[in-house]
């Protein structure tokens, strides 16, 4: 793989052929690819070495990506109003997730981890894209996440079909996971 970083255009072209991705989020240096592409799915979790029983974060640039992949109805109105009143920022929920979210993502789960990030690198691959993205940290489990560009691991970049363009949010720590049904914190 080239170290150079592709545009969101490239980077786009990239998802779209099965590619799996590093990009910058609000706090660490993610790994993406396309959720519903399960040969993406299980490539991305062996080059990070990770159980698909845990299940993933989906990411996206807007709320209208997680069209039909949410089971809204199975959260009062006010959990919703709490979900909605922290997008787009660094705020990752657990909701109940349709029949429509893949097994490779959800895991062992009934719900899926679900953000609406304000990072404009983000945005605008979901947004080019068309469609949320896989979104865990760019590292092998275990390890250490990278807060920049420099500290991706060699060996994790050349399993890789590219890294896009940008940097990342600044924020100290990855973002919280909290429970969409209680507001509790699963993850801080």
């Amino acid at each position: 793989m080239s170290t150079a970083a592709l545009s969101i255009s490239q980077s786009v072209a990239a998802l779209q052929r099965g590619g799996v991705l590093a990009y910058p989020t609000e706090a660490v240096w993610g790994l993406g690819c396309d959720p519903f592409n399960e040969a993406a799915v299980m490539r991305l979790l062996a080059i990070k070495q990770r159980e698909v029983g845990k299940g993933l974060i989906l990411i996206a640039g807007d709320r209208a990506h997680f069209d039909g992949l949410l089971d809204w109805d199975a959260l009062p109105a006010d959990r919703i109003a709490a979900v909605d009143a922290s997008w787009p920022g660094p705020h990752t929920w657990i909701v109940p997730a349709t029949a429509r979210v893949p097994r490779w993502i959800t895991g062992a789960h009934a719900g899926v981890a679900v953000r609406v990030s304000a990072h404009p690198i983000v945005a605008a691959l979901c947004g080019k894209f068309g469609a949320p993205l896989v979104s865990t940290s760019a590292n092998r489990a275990g390890e250490a996440p990278a807060f920049h560009r420099d500290a991706l691991d060699p060996v994790l970049l050349a399993l890789l079909d590219g890294v896009s363009e940008g940097e990342t949010g600044g924020l100290a720590a990855p973002t919280a996971i909290r429970d969409a049904r209680t507001g509790a914190v699963l993850r801080l």
